[in-house]
């Protein structure tokens, strides 16, 4: 197998007329360099270079290499420009999952600011509202994903990055009894009918535990996966229910919020990204818009 290295010493002797010549440009030693294409033309089977005076010049093989080291050098710095492009946020591009609750408040303003430094990367927005979207990370299919975790326990080859922590709130009809309290306890929603906002999933299993830490299971009379269509649910009477705080941006009348607690059920928002893809300046600059926007 020829040496690309070897190629490149054969194209720098040829180029100065002379191993003594190239030597001198490389800074390596005359012996070492004539070594290099001696090795060189034991790879390839065949003379590269003919003497001529006290020079040296590329036989017909030599030539042919010649032509293909340069090519080789030329696809190498293409290479390592791109690189530092992708490195540095000027190209590439960006695969990011979400779901529904946090795109107006955490995804939008990221992007917002992701376009403005990074204006040359490609978005690839996915919008996953009916499963966990962490596989996707961890079989490369996306770049980042913000999911929904008890903890931020480590994963293989994982980062999660912590953003927020969001509460749940029981909605109730106006005129449910229970609306005149400003906090109530989980435990006083036991005998109610439920109205279900959360597909399976840990966002559902946050609602469950909380619950059933509570004493009881929810009977559930209607579900939704959407937390408009949840809150019109419980508008009409027909049942109770818990919404997370991201979820509320579009409350509707007709509704009472109030906050819960013993327990309070919470989910743990986050970012996950794979660790080998953390020196990617655009991506670093999204985990930063993510984590202000998830301050403000």
């Amino acid at each position: 197998m020829l040496d690309v290295r070897r190629m490149e010493i054969l194209r720098a002797v040829v180029a100065s007329g002379s191993m003594t010549a190239a030597a001198a440009n490389l800074g390596y030693t005359p012996s070492a360099v004539s070594q290099q294409v001696a090795v060189l033309e034991k790879e390839a089977g065949i003379a590269l270079l003919e003497r001529v005076g006290r020079g040296v010049r590329p036989t017909a093989a030599g030539r042919l290499l010649i032509g293909y080291a340069a090519i080789i050098s030329r696809n190498v710095a293409e290479a390592e420009t791109a690189l530092a492009d992708l490195r540095a946020g000027r190209t590439g591009s960006l695969a990011i999952r979400y779901f529904t609750s946090v795109g107006p408040t955490l995804v939008a303003p990221a992007l917002t600011r992701l376009r403005h430094e990074h204006p040359g990367v490609r978005i690839d927005l996915k919008l996953i509202d009916s499963e966990d979207p962490l596989p996707e990370v961890e079989e490369g299919n996306a770049d980042l994903a913000i999911v929904v975790r008890p903890g931020l326990a480590s994963r293989q080859g994982i980062r999660l990055v912590h953003l927020l922590d969001d509460a749940y709130h029981a909605v109730l009809p106006t005129g449910h009894p229970l609306a005149a309290q400003r906090v109530l306890d989980l435990a006083d929603l036991a005998g109610e009918p439920w109205i279900g906002s959360e597909p399976p999933g840990p966002c559902l299993d946050v609602m469950l535990d909380a619950c059933a830490a509570a004493g009881f299971s929810p009977n559930f009379v209607a579900t939704s996966e959407d937390y408009a269509t949840a809150q019109g649910f419980v508008a009409a009477g027909l049942g109770v229910g818990l919404i997370p705080r991201l979820g509320l941006g579009g409350r509707r009348s007709g509704v009472a919020v109030r906050r819960v607690r013993r327990p309070e059920p919470v989910r743990t928002i986050c970012a996950a990204v794979q660790e080998t893809t953390l020196a990617q300046s655009a991506l670093r600059t999204l985990l930063d818009a993510l984590q202000e926007a998830a301050k403000r």
